[in-house]
């Protein structure tokens, strides 16, 4: 097993990039569990990232976890960098293949997400969460069928309910989201605030849009 240190090459293609003037190339990559291990172990294992609920994981587990996100058809993971650095982890799924479909009343063109920023490094950037945030929802309304983005931060977590209104999200109350107990995957029983984002009639625009060959 290679050192945590270890910062290894993914393969990956883009799924989308997107250069926004001023700011730089935003990347949406697919996760590989291998690569993108250490990165995410070393931001999942934080207190900051405590609701994730993988504070005292080992890399191989956090790797076994991506490992499981990648087998799917319904759950996706995509490291976001800018440039070359990596800026956040956003992850996109199927609610009616979720937990959450036993919570509300799932619709056509709903898509659920995830979203952890990278921890903050250096000098405080001024913009930089509006504009990437203004990515963030390019991104997750790219396909037209998708019509309505849903959330459901730990309600106990303070930092995601406030970011999740910044994003113009509409909560609609509390939810407990219940226990999953199977071999390839543990999840606890979650309190959550429920919340939408209907897509906007116009999405927020950036200079040059580019899908990856």
């Amino acid at each position: 097993m290679r050192p945590e240190s270890t910062v290894l090459a993914s393969s990956r293609a883009d799924v989308l990039t997107e250069t926004v003037e001023g700011f730089g190339a935003v990347r949406f990559t697919p996760v590989d569990p291998v690569a993108d291990s250490a990165v995410l172990h070393s931001w999942v294992v934080e207190e900051r990232a405590q609701f994730w609920g993988m504070n005292g994981a080992s890399r191989e587990l956090v790797q076994e976890i991506y490992e499981d996100v990648d087998r799917r058809d319904t759950h996706h993971a995509f490291m976001v960098r800018l440039d070359d650095e990596p800026v956040a982890l956003f992850q996109t799924y199927q609610p009616s293949e979720d937990r959450i479909s036993e919570c509300y009343t799932v619709q056509e063109g709903d898509i659920g997400v995830h979203l952890m920023l990278a921890p903050a490094a250096g000098r405080p950037r001024p913009g930089f969460s509006r504009t990437l945030i203004g990515s963030l929802i390019r991104f997750a309304f790219r396909d037209p069928a998708v019509l309505r983005a849903v959330a459901e931060p730990d309600a106990r977590n303070d930092k995601a309910v406030a970011l999740m209104n910044r994003l113009g999200f509409v909560p609609q109350g509390e939810i407990i989201l219940p226990e999953i107990d199977l071999p390839e995957v543990y999840l606890p029983e979650k309190r959550a605030v429920l919340a939408f984002l209907d897509r906007p009639a116009v999405l927020p625009a950036a200079v040059a849009v580019t899908p990856s060959q």
